[in-house]
């Protein structure tokens, strides 16, 4: 029984973070609840409950959000626990919000900075000869 206890907490919590997190990119990029919710096809109340964690939005729906905040779905995905951390999350998620860059480019510059680590990975043969 508190192994199930634990688990219900880990996907509560998760829950609360999606939703603070949304909340917090919404107000971040100034745009109100009615507004996203339209952009999303969800209604306001929903989108309200799930900012207060109260709903769990499907990978659906955070793909809406996603696209009506102009963040990546990666980013809402990996908050949601739908999607495991990458790995060197700090740069990851960096460039993931970061609402100046398209979804393109986003995707460009992780694939150069993955390739920069794996070429610097202990082992993996360099030219400076280490």
């Amino acid at each position: 029984m508190g192994q199930v206890g634990h688990v219900v907490e880990k996907v509560e919590k998760t829950v609360d973070d999606i939703g603070s997190y949304i909340r917090a990119q919404r107000e971040s990029a100034q745009v109100s609840l009615r507004q996203l919710a339209k952009t999303a096809g969800v209604s306001n109340p929903y989108l309200s409950q799930i900012e207060r964690g109260l709903r769990t939005p499907s990978a659906e729906i955070l793909q809406q959000i996603a696209k009506g905040l102009r963040i990546s779905a990666e980013a809402l995905y990996v908050k949601a626990g739908i999607l495991e951390q990458r790995p060197a999350g700090a740069v990851t998620d960096a460039v993931l919000i970061d609402p100046h860059l398209t979804e393109r480019q986003k995707q460009v510059l992780l694939d150069i900075y993955q390739s920069f680590r794996r070429e610097n990975e202990p082992g993996a043969s360099t030219e400076q000869g280490e």
